[in-house]
């Protein structure tokens, strides 16, 4: 019987050493993997690499082509951290509840091995539950970077736009201001031959007047001249007909002779 139990002991014991073991090597990769969130979420929050920069990085042959797997990855590290995370709270409720601390009463020797076992187990929470915190962060921080620098790009597309447009506004306003000034001149330039013109026309309508009064005297002159005419035909013809008679008077005295 002693030796039965000797074995059972060893058997258990060694059981638990196994466990042991197997726990220590699962927190201790939680743990480095949450050291190498830690370290990729500030490397991620370095203020002189730009999103763009990043967005280059992610750009890479090797995120294309791990990008089939990556959604599954992110999901199943999820589930594994939230196992972990419950397995943590359930370890800490264990050894933080009445019955770990009725045995402790009973048998003092074991108050270090439950405090060990709960500091243990508050450890693992704090750990699972960083990583988990972490690991959203970080693909939210992604995520980000990426809008980030697709906004980025977007206004610069945009100012460079505005800057065309700018560009072409302010040639359209020179140009609006030379047809305005090259109008203006003309205008100043027709303004001064409509006054040369109207001067040339005034000078024209006093000739007209200055003509029409030539031409009215010259009617008159010639209206006269006939009237003269006219007279000089009447006294000629009064003159021819006192000829005709003297020379008809002095053919009958002859007769009479």
């Amino acid at each position: 019987m002693c030796v039965s139990a000797c074995v059972s002991s060893l058997s258990h014991s060694s059981e638990r050493a196994t466990w042991s073991v197997t726990m220590t090597l699962q927190w201790t990769a939680v743990a480095f993997f949450l050291y190498a969130e830690i370290a990729l979420n500030l490397i991620l929050c370095i203020p002189f690499i730009s999103a763009r920069r990043w967005r280059s990085v992610f750009g890479w042959r090797i995120w294309n082509w791990l990008t089939p797997y990556w959604n599954k990855c992110f999901f199943t590290m999820i589930m594994v951290l939230i196992v972990l995370f419950l397995d943590a709270v359930r370890e800490v409720h264990k050894y933080s509840g009445a019955e770990p601390m009725h045995d402790v009463k009973i048998n003092p020797n074991l108050f270090d091995n439950v405090h060990m076992k709960l500091f243990r187990a508050q450890r693992n929470l704090y750990i699972s539950g960083f990583s988990l915190f972490l690991w959203l962060i970080m693909r939210r921080t992604v995520t980000l970077l990426n809008q980030v620098a697709v906004t980025v790009e977007n206004s610069a597309g945009l100012q460079a736009q505005m800057d065309g447009a700018v560009k072409v506004a302010k040639q359209h306003q020179d140009d609006n201001l030379k047809l305005k000034q090259a109008l203006l001149n003309e205008e100043k330039a027709m303004s001064a031959k409509n006054q040369v013109l109207k001067l040339d026309s005034e000078k024209l309508a006093d000739q007209v007047k200055t003509s029409e009064e030539a031409v009215r005297k010259s009617y008159a002159e010639v209206e006269a001249m006939k009237r003269q005419a006219k007279g000089l035909a009447q006294e000629y013809d009064r003159l021819l007909t006192e000829h005709s008679q003297l020379q008809n008077v002095k053919s009958g005295d002859k007769k009479d002779l």
